[in-house]
């Protein structure tokens, strides 16, 4: 004869009371749950499938190393030797791989993004501190400043396919748009070299402004900007005619160089001007001034360019602009750590990450959805700490 259960009313208060703990307990974990899904769905960027990472790597040329920071989480996953004085780390448009080089060791270093481990060092000579994929992302190019010479790599093999000579002290080495020459400044004799990218034959020498440094193309690549290191101009390059144009006065050193992505405007911040240059390309001619602050040095163009956002490194701040009526945001300064310098944005979420040099760690900066009252370019949502004096950042989506 089966067992009758007691009636409600004859339950013990002792039972009654552990049933509705019971229950308690697991509404909370239920509700627990969702406020962790929604803190992570606030934190994801958008459009990031799912199984997929995003992941920001920044060099520390203090220690030799390379951070790791999942976008996600927003931590830092990993510290990863790559050498004495990493620089001008690139995330590869096609492979899951961030490549570097190490200035005082004398290669290029290739990290696979999936498995955190360094699986290339390649040779390329003395003191390089930049490196630049052609268009098709088979090859990469370094050039080497303490040995005057230019390398092409093949992305695949990892081997070094050509070589070529430079002037004097090359300090980056870029390709046009259309993949068919490197460009090259040269610091101590003051020129850019123009290679034949399959080859890296000597092309052309061009005499420029003094200790040239950055580079900027015309997205038709029928222009170079070439930047001086040491006076207030910026050189103008016909790559098509192989030919100077101008040495255009700006009025100021130039901290970088930012292209619209219509090629019609070049955007210069400059710390000596304490704002930005507006440089109309088509002209050659300065077309335009922004007063910002202290030391604006770098910038970066939100990916609907409608922002340009402007690094201060002697106000530990980031000045949005809305580039196109020159509306300097003021109440929408963000505050960041110490000196920051590197700017970019992740390529989904609207991210806007600021390598900070001195305060050791990188911001994250919301520029979508932010739910801070009254902001409309961004704001400030992690402070993330990497390692010692670091310098340049990539961005990868793998």
């Amino acid at each position: 004869m089966a067992r009758l259960s007691p009636p409600r009313e004859a339950l013990s208060p002792r039972r009654r009371g552990f049933k509705w703990n019971v229950r308690l307990i697991f509404v909370l974990l239920v509700l627990a749950g969702i406020s962790i899904g929604e803190i992570v769905r606030e934190h994801r960027p958008s459009f990031l499938r799912p199984g997929a990472h995003l992941y920001a790597y920044v060099a520390n040329t203090a220690d030799g190393t390379l951070t790791a920071i999942d976008l996600v989480s927003l931590t830092a996953v990993a510290t990863i030797p790559v050498g004495p004085s990493p620089s001008g780390i690139r995330a590869h448009p096609k492979r899951d791989e961030i490549w570097g080089v190490s200035t005082t060791g004398g290669y290029a270093w290739v990290l696979d993004a999936r498995s955190g481990q360094i699986v290339a060092r390649i040779p390329v000579g003395a003191s390089p501190y930049a490196i630049d994929f052609s268009p098709d992302a088979k090859r990469a190019y370094v050039a080497a400043s303490g040995s005057d010479t230019v390398v092409a790599i093949d992305c695949a093999s990892r081997k070094i396919v050509a070589r070529g000579r430079a002037g004097h002290r090359p300090w980056i080495a870029r390709v046009t748009p259309d993949g068919k020459t490197v460009v090259v400044t040269n610091r101590s004799d003051s020129t850019v070299s123009l290679l034949d990218s399959a080859t890296l034959a000597s092309v052309a020498t061009l005499p420029v402004a003094p200790q040239p440094e950055q580079i900027a193309f015309l997205p038709d690549g029928s222009k170079a900007f070439i930047s001086s290191g040491s006076s207030d101009q910026i050189s103008v390059v016909n790559l098509r005619k192989r030919s100077l144009v101008t040495n255009l006065h700006l009025g100021g050193t130039a901290g970088s160089f930012v292209m619209k992505s219509d090629g019609g405007e070049l955007y210069v911040p400059s710390p000596d001007a304490h704002g930005l240059i507006i440089v109309d390309t088509w002209t050659n001619e300065v077309s335009d001034y922004v007063l910002l602050g202290s030391a604006p040095t770098r910038a970066v163009l939100s990916p609907d360019d409608q922002f340009l956002y402007v690094a201060d490194s002697a106000a530990s701040e980031i000045v949005p602009i809305q580039i196109n009526f020159r509306q300097v945001l003021n109440l929408d300064v963000i505050k960041t750590g110490q000196q920051p310098r590197t700017l970019e944005f992740t390529p989904v979420g609207g991210m806007l990450l600021v390598v900070d040099t001195a305060s050791d760690d990188l911001a994250v900066i919301r520029t979508i959805g932010c739910s801070q009252p009254g902001s409309t370019a961004g704001c400030l949502i992690a402070m993330v700490p990497v390692g010692r004096s670091p310098r340049d950042l990539a961005i990868k989506q793998f």
